[in-house]
Parts: structure tokens; C-alpha cells; sequence
């Protein structure tokens, strides 16, 4: 059952740490095999489970060392139909796997939960085709696409979803309009190019104040994750009202484009420190940012850096 769905403890402040980029840490660092970039098949063994959570915990002791707040989000960016079909997972496998990842997360919460820093699960959803390509569908079609697996997250108890690595508006739309007929919280996660736009040229304003114009304003937030912070820097603007709606970062390690990153066969795990400088300077002028972790190339030691920055007594603490 969730237990955070209808109160959320972010919408009451605080810092809340989320993990970091599972895949490429799990790929580079730990040598596994990811079909098709797919952290979701690992559900299916024992030991599979077993890698799943030495990861979170890494993290995890991370947030409870600093007495912060935690999102657990599931290993699931990859487990929607299109990317479940090239798996050889059918709909019942796959409702089955999202269920099961909520439960793992479940089991660690009921390990690692410590007083006045709650862990919160999310189901992750990724887009539905490449992440850093344009999607096509309209706001409809990416709707019912996207409902089954926001079902099973709601089915398994999740306490909200959150869609990552997003580069289209109208999916974004159809994602929060599907967790609506759920009735489950959602956060939308874009991702932007060097220029700090979405691939089709719309600047991060034009992406949430459409969402929330088309939405009623329904996601909970909006995070930018898989890009550097000297990629969207400049595209945020101090004291606009919809910069509020933002309130986390999972930033890449690397300062790369994502057609280079795309191209290349090793690890940029960039500077932790530096990253973690970024961070509070984000935070200074956009205290709102309170959901701090990473993305591609970032492991534990990026969010412990992170955090360090952040959660020190010079650090904002809105």
C-alpha cells in the first residue's frame, strides 16, 4: 500500500537525494549487460535483485549519514511496451516487472526509512522511444500509451511517478494526464540539449508553462535531468514564476552533447566536486531545488558530493 500518495513529504521542504545514473553505473562500473539499456530485466533473478539493491544502498547511506529525505525511483525507464517487446516481454510480464520493482523499493524503504527523512517511491517512466531524440506522438496517443504502466506503479503501491529524460511536450501532456486517471502523483523530468532547449528548439519555459496549461497544472513539479548544468544555466531565469515549478536536478557527469555521449564507448564521470559547486549555486538562485541526484556517467560519490555541498550549513535551506 503507499504510503505517501496523498501527502507527499516534498511538498513540505527539505532536501530529498534520489540515486544516480543506475544504467551507466551498473554498465561501466559494474560490468553487467543491459539489453537495450534496460535495468528492469534484472528483477527477474535473485541475484539480479541483489545487484538492484547494493546499488540503492549506496546511495541510501548517503541521505541517512546527512539525515536527508530520499525518492527511490524504480529500475523501470526502459519497461514500456515498445522497449518490453524488443525484450521478448509480453503485457502480462510487463505489468508484472513494473509491480515487482515497486515492491523491491518497498523492502528498502522498510530497511533504510529513518525518522523525519522519509523515502518516497517513484515509478520511472521513460519516453517512449530514444531519449534524446524527438518523440511524435500527440498528447492523446502518449496518454493511453503510457496508462498501463502508471497503472501497475498505482497497482503496486507506488506513492507517485515521475517521467524522465522527456523531450517532448505532448508526451509530457499525455503523462500527466494519464497519472490524473490514476490518481497518482507525477513529476515531469525534461531533458535539453547544449543550448538548454528541448530537441525541436522549445526553451524549458515554453515545455512547463504549456504542461501546466494543458494539465491544470496537475504534475507535482518538474525536474531536468540527463544534461550538464552549464547546458541549462542559462535558460533558467531567477524569480520567473514558472522556474518555481522546478524543484530538482539529475544532472549528467559530463559536459558532452548527447550525440557525443550517444557515440562514445567509455565512462565521462566528469568532476563530483565540481558538480557539487553547481548544485549550490542552482540552489542560491532557485531554492526550490530541493530534489538533488544524477543522471548519465554520476554514482554514489557524485550525490555524495552533491549533498555535501548542499546540505552544509552554508547551504540554502528552503
Amino acid at each position: 500500500m503507499a504510503k505517501y500518495r496523498h501527502d507527499l513529504p516534498q511538498r513540505h521542504g527539505g532536501i530529498f537525494l534520489t540515486d544516480g545514473g543506475m544504467e551507466t553505473t551498473l554498465i561501466f562500473h559494474e560490468g553487467i549487460d543491459l539489453p537495450h539499456f534496460a535495468s528492469f530485466v534484472l528483477l527477474d533473478s535473485a541475484d539480479g535483485r541483489d545487484k538492484l539493491k547494493r546499488y540503492y544502498e549506496a546511495y541510501l547511506e548517503v541521505a541517512r549519514s546527512h539525515r536527508v529525505g530520499f525518492v527511490l525511483d524504480s529500475p523501470t525507464w526502459r519497461a514500456n511496451p515498445d522497449w518490453a517487446e524488443k525484450l521478448g516481454y509480453d503485457a502480462a510480464a510487463l505489468k508484472a516487472i513494473n509491480i515487482r520493482s515497486i515492491a523491491l523499493l518497498d523492502e528498502l524503504r522498510a530497511e533504510w526509512e529513518w525518522p523525519n527523512a522519509p523515502c518516497v517511491i517513484s515509478g520511472a517512466i521513460g519516453p517512449r522511444g530514444d531519449g534524446y531524440k524527438a518523440g511524435n506522438m500527440d498528447a492523446d496517443e502518449a496518454e493511453a500509451y503510457h496508462q498501463t504502466q502508471i497503472a501497475a506503479f498505482a497497482e503496486g503501491g507506488a506513492d507517485m511517478v515521475t517521467a524522465f529524460t522527456l523531450t517532448s511536450i505532448n508526451e509530457a501532456i499525455g503523462v500527466a494526464r494519464a497519472a490524473g486517471a490514476q490518481r497518482i502523483p507525477a513529476v515531469i523530468s525534461f531533458t535539453v540539449e547544449t543550448d538548454g532547449r528541448l530537441v525541436n528548439g522549445e526553451t524549458l519555459r515554453e515545455a512547463i508553462e504549456t504542461v501546466d496549461r494543458e494539465t491544470g497544472s496537475s504534475p507535482e513539479y518538474f525536474l531536468i535531468n540527463c544534461a550538464h548544468p552549464t547546458h541549462f544555466e542559462s535558460a533558467l531565469e531567477a524569480g520567473e514564476p514558472w522556474t518555481k515549478r522546478i524543484h530538482g536536478v539529475r544532472a549528467n557527469a559530463s559536459t558532452k552533447s548527447h550525440a557525443e555521449l550517444d557515440q562514445s564507448e567509455t565512462l565521462d564521470s566528469g568532476d563530483p566536486r565540481d558538480l557539487g559547486r553547481r548544485y549550490l549555486d542552482l540552489r542560491h538562485s532557485f531554492p526550490t531545488m530541493r530534489i538533488l541526484g544524477g543522471c548519465c556517467g554520476t554514482d554514489h560519490r557524485h550525490v555524495a558530493a552533491i549533498c555535501e555541498a548542499c546540505v552544509a550549513p552554508r547551504a540554502l535551506s528552503a
